[in-house]
């Protein structure tokens, strides 16, 4: 009896703690990659990304970290309802010609707690004028 019990309280805390993991919140990207394409130097460039939280509780984003100095993040600051919609919107300073590719790690209370987005694009020398 006693290993019954033990038995049925095992099952009890699985089943307890799968269900709790589908009422997670959960990002829906509508793209979680953007291309700039070829963008002039020196001139900054941003995107905003938009999402929606799929999952069943309010998603909270906690931070938003680029990998690098170069580009700067501002991103819904308030908690996104289930069915709502926020966004992270990127900025990159263009300042060396050449290929780049640009992590950003968001950090949340979702189901996936950390989730990285990416810019990328090929800067360009700035046209001189004479």
């Amino acid at each position: 009896m006693k290993k019954l019990i033990v038995l049925f309280a095992a099952v009890a805390s699985f089943v307890g703690v799968t269900a709790m993991k589908d009422v997670q919140p959960e990002f829906k990207f509508e793209k979680e990659t953007h291309d700039f394409g070829k963008i002039p130097q020196g001139k900054p460039v941003n995107v905003t990304l938009k999402f929606k939280n799929v999952g069943d509780q309010p998603l909270i984003i906690s931070a938003v970290e680029p990998a690098c100095g170069c580009t700067v993040a501002k991103y819904t600051q308030t908690p996104v309802k289930k069915g709502e919609s926020g966004f992270v919107e990127l900025t990159y300073n263009a300042a060396a010609v050449g290929v780049f590719t640009k992590a950003t790690t968001i950090k949340s209370n979702s189901k996936e707690p950390v989730k990285t987005i990416i810019i990328k694009g090929e800067v360009v020398a700035a046209a001189t004028s004479k």
